[in-house]
């Protein structure tokens, strides 16, 4: 086309960039061409329907229509669920409670269930005077004899006859073998575990003490000093190894292979994004007309050169290794 013939050759691009555009030209023109076409035409007719056809047909039919119906439905429902329990409770139930159940209940309440109440009142008042009150008060006098006789009075005259006279009997044997048994041997006791102590205990423990355990804990504590100062050197060694066989092979395959090889993925996927770009940009042209917009690239050359102001060479990337 005209616009690649009016770009002058980028000299920064090598064969590796040349070899990537051409395909994405091709597959941008063979596939994604298309389907952005047929993507605009289907969003234009389908914009098109709902504003000529669909928007009026919705106002003027569907609407009403649906109103109308609404409104059937709404009469034919209070028609079949409402008005006629409406006309029921209004016209039938309403009187016949209003002039005939409420005169005779009232009627019924005032000269028969009323003076029942009164006399059933009365005969009971009467009963509970002079029948159930004497009544339970001699049955709940009985249960309480009853339960006295079987529950409390046996076990007071045990305590009483039985246990402690025989309580007071063992508390005046136990203070006597408190007294003439108990107190002596506990005073002998003491006095040998004293002597004990005094004589075979506290010598032999010394002894041990001075003699065994002091110089085991000296002995201890040299042996942790010893083996802190052999692990921070077993540690340290380890640490060298590990440098030398993965840290330091891993900085130099950082540094002159993945470094490379980012740089390089890099440029490509500029080139292909730049590509798309134009490629879009001069479809655009070639279906609506109008100026074809230039390229971003090709806005930032500087005036009087070749050379875009993104394509200066990179400085060459330090390592912190080198730094350090």
């Amino acid at each position: 086309m005209e616009l690649d013939k009016r770009q002058v050759p980028d000299g920064g691009e090598g064969c590796l960039v040349g070899m990537v555009r051409v395909p994405v030209k091709i597959v941008a023109l063979i596939v994604v061409l298309p389907v952005r076409v047929v993507w605009d035409l289907l969003v234009a007719f389908g914009q098109a329907v709902h504003r000529y056809l669909l928007g009026p047909l919705s106002v003027y039919v569907l609407e009403p229509l649906l109103r109308g119906i609404g409104l059937v439905l709404t009469v034919l429902l209070k028609l079949v669920f409402v008005w006629p329990w409406v006309g029921l409770w209004r016209y039938v139930l309403q009187p016949f409670h209003a002039h005939l159940l409420a005169p005779v209940g009232r009627g019924l309440y005032a000269y028969l269930l009323r003076p029942l109440g009164r006399a059933l009142a009365w005969v009971g008042r009467g009963g509970l005077r002079y029948l159930l009150a004497p009544l339970a008060k001699g049955a709940s006098w009985l249960l309480w004899a009853l339960a006295m006789t079987l529950f409390v009075w046996p076990w007071v005259g045990l305590w009483r006859y039985v246990l402690t006279p025989v309580g007071r009997g063992l508390a005046r044997v136990g203070a006597v073998l408190h007294r003439y048994v108990l107190t002596p041997a506990g005073q002998a006791l003491a006095w040998t575990g004293a002597v004990f102590y005094r004589y075979l205990l506290r010598p032999v423990g010394l002894g041990v003490y001075r003699y065994l355990l002091a110089p085991l804990g000296q002995v201890l504590v040299w042996a942790w000093h010893v083996a802190g100062r052999i692990v921070r050197a077993v540690w340290r060694g380890v640490r060298l190894v590990g440098w030398v066989l993965v840290g330091w092979p891993a900085a130099q395959v950082y540094r002159h292979v993945l470094t490379p090889v980012g740089h390089v993925v890099r440029d490509v996927w500029r080139t292909v994004r730049n590509t798309v770009r134009e490629v879009r940009a001069e479809v655009r042209r070639a279906l609506f007309g109008g100026p074809g917009r230039e390229p971003a690239r090709s806005r930032a050359r500087t005036l009087g050169s070749t050379t875009a102001v993104g394509d200066t060479p990179a400085a060459p990337e330090i390592s912190w290794r080198k730094r350090g």
